[in-house]
């Protein structure tokens, strides 16, 4: 394939091939190969619909249809030979058409355009990429209720600021992830819907006066509709931006997540063990187990966020219809899904292969005055005080165990009553962690009895 088969492909508009620098800024073909399999599968559909709207002869569209099928053998094998000087994936496909099946393939392009062809592909493959997040979530979400099950009564340390705030269950602290995946998982079904109509057949801008069946090809693709406006057919990318936005946001998700690990399973903490699998060594100090996995899916949030935001400078000042700067979408989405992909893979494994340090998690839940709340609850509910008075009193409290060196429950009954006479035995009841976390049973609470609950609730909801 050469600069001359180049200039044939434009029916001779140009008289000699563009110099290399200006091949090397037009040309997508070393990103947009990637959507190869998109694209004949497109192609297929519109020659099918050629034929049956009397368009073509069925006898050239069915020589197109299986030449197409050939070049994608070639090109999953490996053997296909991509060129620059053929711009993109289209064009490289149907100059190999040409070679296999002849004068025919020239038919393909009728009724068409590449504007129209390449927000086909796109949409296609941004599809598959949510198709494929979906199934990566909802294995996350499944990994994350093992833990949450396992744990519905192992008691922790929950936190604001990251200081030690009331305890909460492990398996609480499981099923927040799994209520934020599942809202990513919303809206990954939500984007797929909305983006699911098909702009084949919108041609370069306006239509065609063809006679073509867009519905034909919508179905063919798995496209619920064709678009109904052809400006907006080809120039509209707020489907890619959508993915990158639903992306930015579950992968926020993942690296709050992936620095909760990184945390718990430091020295300091010792909340959980991250397998080997997840982590590495150090080049020189024996000791370390590194949760590299972990950090590595803290700093994907970066490049995908990037994505989102450079698409977004990409399209916010182009007028309608098609511009050439959109090219520049693809790249952008490309390396967000890759990663985004990578992330939720890791972490599911992370999050199988991880073991809770019960006892830590249990000694941490019991320090830092945890139990607090409950005191100054407790204070409201046996004694009638209000809560700014019971607040005061508890406060008082945890001074003077911080000046004896000590936690709530290593008080004395005397050394509470000093600060307020109504307070009885019946206290230290409430001052247990156990006890604390399975008080909390209103909707939602941290109480193993509700945390089993939800685990429940979302197996139904999973299958």
């Amino acid at each position: 394939m050469t600069d001359k088969t180049s200039n044939q492909m434009w029916g001779g508009r140009f008289a000699a091939g563009p110099d290399a620098i200006m091949e090397a800024i037009n040309a997508s073909i070393g990103f947009d190969k990637r959507m190869a399999a998109q694209d004949i599968a497109g192609s297929r559909a519109h020659a099918a619909m050629l034929a049956a709207t009397g368009i073509v002869k069925s006898s050239d569209a069915e020589a197109m249809r299986e030449g197409l099928l050939t070049v994608l053998s070639e090109i999953e094998g490996g053997t296909f030979e991509f060129s620059t000087a053929l711009e993109d994936i289209h064009m490289n496909v149907e100059a190999r058409l040409k070679e296999i099946v002849g004068p025919a393939a020239g038919r393909l392009h009728t009724g068409r355009s590449r504007n129209d062809q390449v927000a086909t592909d796109f949409r296609l493959w941004v599809r598959d990429q949510l198709d494929a997040a979906e199934k990566g979530l909802e294995a996350l979400m499944k990994a994350l209720l093992g833990q949450a099950e396992a744990g519905a009564d192992w008691v922790m340390p929950g936190f604001t600021h990251l200081q030690t705030a009331q305890p909460v269950t492990w398996g609480h602290h499981m099923m927040a992830y799994v209520e934020m995946f599942g809202r990513d998982l919303s809206r990954v079904r939500d984007a797929r819907k909305r983006m699911n109509e098909s702009p084949l057949g919108a041609a370069a801008l306006a239509g065609t006066s063809f006679p073509i069946d867009r519905h034909m090809t919508a179905e063919a693709l798995g496209f619920d509709r064709p678009m109904a406006n052809s400006l907006d057919a080809v120039s509209a990318r707020d489907f890619a931006l959508e993915f990158l936005s639903v992306a930015s946001i579950s992968a926020m998700h993942l690296s709050r997540f992936a620095e909760e690990l990184v945390i718990w399973s430091s020295a300091q903490f010792r909340f959980v063990t991250l397998s080997d699998r997840f982590s590495t060594g150090s080049s020189i100090m024996p000791q370390k187990k590194n949760p590299d996995a972990a950090e590595l899916i803290r700093a994907k949030i970066g490049r995908i966020f990037g994505a989102n935001v450079a698409l977004m400078m990409v399209m916010k000042g182009l007028p309608l219809a098609y511009s050439k700067d959109m090219q520049e979408d693809k790249e952008q989405v490309f390396d967000a899904a890759d990663n985004w992909m990578l992330a939720l893979a890791a972490m599911e494994g992370m999050v199988r292969d991880m073991t809770a340090n019960r006892p830590s998690l249990e000694a941490a839940a019991a320090s830092g005055f945890s139990t607090a709340t409950d005191l100054a609850d407790w204070l409201v509910r046996e004694l009638d005080l209000p809560f700014r008075d019971a607040h005061h009193v508890t406060g008082a409290l945890v001074a003077m165990a911080e000046g004896k060196d000590c936690d709530l429950p290593d008080l004395t009954l005397a050394d509470m009553q000093s600060v307020h006479e109504g307070i009885t035995q019946a206290v230290f009841d409430v001052l247990g962690v156990h006890n604390s976390v399975s008080s909390r049973t209103s909707y939602g609470g941290t109480a193993p009895v509700q945390v089993r609950a939800q685990v429940a609730r979302w197996k139904e909801v999973l299958g």
